[in-house]
């Protein structure tokens, strides 16, 4: 498998899944896709779900990365997901994918985890600078994906006061190979940070820099795997087929992960794009206008994105067709207020407590009556002033998390200029 830019619409320059991989955004400024989309055998996912996850994982991704010889990505794939993923039913109808059972509690361990040991694998030994911008979990899961693998140096950038504290205690405490940087800022100015020293040649000549955002696509595509195995569940609790998804979107990675297992055959029938007052994916669904502008602050901060990345690859997976688009997808937006109440009416109807972005998606499937499930993203407690807010009570802590509080926290801090980051980067 050769991989291009979305913006290479002649596919005149292929790139291996090292180089692809390694380089992070495409020289041209648009982020890589695989030259095909594998056809995959439903019968034989369905198969190896009734199995495990990893057993369907495997497969999964022996179509998408074709060259990585059976045995080793048997390995790896083994090795990222050795925790549980379970489809959960809070009330008759009514079922979200819980995707927060893995080492930093969010579903962004699917795609980090997995990313850290094909980096791991592919580098064969090289010095490498892995580069992310978070506007919340994504920096936790980099960091404990990474944390420890030989050769590389993370560099995670977040946006000072924009990040719970929890989420800043996980990035913050670990240490070693792992070095979190706080920005006078907000997470698009964190974002384009990254964007720029990969536009630095200089600065690149210099450092091997490599991204683990969601514009990667070794974090991307893994993200596709868990829609087959949340499928394979529900048709079997509820005997069903074609089910809506309804995905909370913040940088868009997760929705364009399931367009693309959609495309690869998992017969789902729509997806709801739900997100929070960040709705410039919403209001395009309606408009046709596309309209990046800064981020504002919400209690759903992991969705705080005015200018979300993968739209891209969005665009790209529907052939640039705003048609196509809008018959796939549909846009749901709501404010603060709204996800407070919907965090306390889940509680007090069901007694769950649900973090408030996967309440973002709660929300959506109501608004459209949706027949199929949202994904949950992230675990409660990691959201416990939130909660407090909500419910009058905070989450227990699950171990993790607890531990990581009561380690000291040690970062740097930069401004949003450019020569900060190059400074520290060299």
């Amino acid at each position: 498998m050769k991989y291009y830019s979305t913006r290479d619409k002649s596919h005149s320059t292929p790139f291996s899944l090292k180089d692809a991989a390694f380089a992070g955004l495409a020289p041209d400024g648009g982020l890589f896709v695989p030259e095909s989309i594998p056809q995959i055998d439903m019968t034989e996912v369905e198969r190896l779900a009734d199995i495990s996850y990893a057993d369907m994982a495997i497969y999964l991704a022996q179509t998408v990365f074709d060259d990585i010889p059976a045995e080793d990505m048997d390995r790896l794939v083994r090795d990222a997901y050795d925790f549980p993923i379970e489809l959960n039913s809070i009330a008759e109808g009514l079922y979200n994918l819980e995707l927060f059972h893995g080492p930093t509690y969010a579903f962004k361990d699917f795609g980090a985890r997995f990313m850290g040991r094909m980096l791991g694998y592919l580098g064969d030994g090289e010095q490498i600078t892995i580069l992310a911008a978070t506007s919340g979990d994504t920096g936790s899961a980099v960091a404990h994906g990474f944390y420890g693998v030989e050769n590389v140096r993370v560099v995670i950038l977040y946006p000072d006061g924009k990040v719970s504290p929890l989420q800043e205690a996980q990035m913050t405490t670990l240490g070693g190979n792992i070095h979190p940087l706080k920005v006078a800022g907000n997470f698009d100015d964190c974002q384009r940070l990254v964007k720029t020293m990969f536009k630095d040649k200089d600065l690149r000549s210099k450092v091997r820099i490599t991204s683990a955002n969601s514009i990667n696509l070794l974090r991307w595509l893994p993200q596709s795997f868990y829609y087959f195995y949340a499928y394979c569940q529900w048709k079997k609790k509820t005997g069903k087929d074609s089910p809506v998804v309804v995905v909370p979107s913040g940088n868009y990675g997760n929705l364009a992960a399931g367009m693309f297992a959609k495309r690869m055959g998992l017969p789902v029938k729509s997806f709801v794009a739900a997100s929070n007052a960040n709705d410039v994916v919403p209001e395009y669904l309606v408009t046709g206008e596309y309209r990046p502008r800064p981020s504002v602050r919400t209690v759903a901060n992991a969705m705080d994105v005015g200018d979300p990345s993968n739209f891209e690859r969005m665009l790209w997976l529907c052939d640039d067709s705003y048609e196509s688009m809008t018959s796939e997808i549909k846009g749901f937006s709501c404010t603060d207020a709204q996800i407070l109440d919907a965090i306390r009416e889940i509680y007090d109807s069901y007694g769950y407590v649900s973090d408030p972005h996967s309440a973002v998606g709660y929300l959506a499937t109501r608004h459209y009556s949706a027949d199929g499930f949202w994904l949950s993203t992230a675990h409660a407690a990691k959201f416990c002033e939130v909660i407090q807010q909500a419910i009058g009570r905070t989450p227990e802590l699950p171990s993790g998390l607890a531990d990581a509080v009561e380690r000291e926290r040690v970062f740097t801090e930069i401004s949003s200029k450019d020569s900060d980051l190059v400074d520290f980067l060299l």
